[in-house]
């Protein structure tokens, strides 16, 4: 077990918003958010899975919504743990752990909230090893854990429960109309599993990788090295285009942001065009009209200049950006997961397309230790 500190947070929030795929939440609204915990004398503990006990109970926690409402309507920032307080009352008893759902910007960082707020450690690991727009695409999902009881609050007060469902994707359908009448952010906690089942799903050390990747990216800034060859270096994957953002459409719907981005190559990759299909999450890239990379690999867009991520919901024309394809766990890569995560899954229709090496796995945290 580590304690994570304040000058922690910057690494972590710019490397979990490069893991985030263009999605996954405002990074610095969440920085914020757990910056505020940490000086009101709350303490973020970090727990590797290896240390989670096999009878503890562990809920998973983060944000609902179209990314797009936080930067109209700020959330209220007690909406997480709201919603666990609400989920440990249904159950008759107090949650010894919890997970991210993803690891994004600011669902990653929400979590950290839930965690000091509650006194419980926050597990180094999530559900997607990067984000995703629905609730049933996890691995703890995907591979037995049981979607419900869940809770819903928004910052009104407003608390909902999910006792059962038919399945998760059912309590997709169902909260995320719940959310949209909410005003389209709510927080969530779900999936109740024994420790033993979390250590088997979770994609391990997310929060040590997203914290390795903030790094090399501060530290190739410090040196004059380019930030997108310093993410590279830490995950792997190649970097597909370098180019302009000419064109994007984006639209609110049903509780997303959908959309595509249009970019034209420059430098080296003067000539090429290609177009990013997103639902929240950046999902496939197309040129001349095929599909060079999908879901379930990464797809993230980082600023030429600085190494910024682009999230989906402040993309526009005229930046100019490198953009990464990072390979996926091997959690997401099985024909079991395909079927939930891969471009079928969200209207795409084409096969996957992923990287051939597999995504690097680190074997400790990148954090100071208490």
């Amino acid at each position: 077990m580590w304690g994570l500190h304040e000058d922690d947070l910057g690494p972590i929030s710019l490397g979990a918003a490069i893991l985030g795929s263009g999605g996954g939440g405002n990074p610095y609204i969440g920085q914020l958010r757990v910056r505020e915990c940490m000086r009101a004398g709350k303490t973020v503990r970090v727990i590797s899975p290896e240390e989670v006990r096999d009878d503890d109970l562990v809920a998973v926690c983060g944000a609902m919504g179209s990314p797009v409402v936080n930067y109209e309507k700020l959330p209220g920032g007690d909406e997480e743990s709201a919603a666990l307080r609400e989920l440990e009352r249904h159950l008759g008893r107090r949650i010894d752990a919890v997970a991210p759902f993803e690891m994004g910007g600011g669902n990653s960082m929400a979590a950290m909230v839930v965690a000091a707020s509650a006194g419980v450690p926050l597990i180094d690991g999530d559900g997607m090893g990067r984000a995703f727009p629905e609730l049933q695409m996890t691995s703890y999902l995907i591979y037995g854990a049981e979607s419900t009881p869940s809770a819903l609050a928004d910052e009104r007060g407003n608390l909902l429960v999910f006792s059962d469902v038919a399945d998760a994707c059912w309590l997709e359908r169902i909260a995320r109309a719940a959310t949209v009448a909410m005003g389209g952010h709510a927080g969530v906690v779900s999936t109740p599993m024994r420790g033993e089942l979390c250590k088997r799903v979770i994609i391990p050390k997310t929060l040590s990788l997203a914290r390795a990747i903030g790094d090399a990216v501060l530290a190739a800034g410090r040196n004059g090295n380019e930030p997108s060859n310093a993410v590279l270096a830490v995950t792997g994957g190649r970097r597909h285009i370098r180019g302009k953002v000419v064109d994007v459409e984006r639209r609110n719907t049903r509780g997303f942001a959908r959309g595509s981005i249009e970019l034209k190559g420059i430098d080296a990759d003067a000539g090429r065009t290609v177009r990013i299909e997103f639902q929240n999450e950046n999902l496939a890239i197309f040129e001349d009209e095929k599909p060079s990379a999908t879901v379930p690999d990464l797809i993230t867009l980082l600023t030429t200049e600085r190494g910024e991520p682009l999230t989906t919901e402040v993309m526009s024309y005229g930046v100019r950006a490198d953009v990464l394809v990072l390979p996926c766990h091997p959690l997401l890569r099985t024909a079991r997961a395909l079927e939930v995560v891969g471009p079928r899954a969200f209207d795409l229709d084409c096969d996957p397309v992923l990287l051939d090496e597999p995504a690097r796995q680190l074997t400790g945290p990148f954090s100071k230790a208490n």
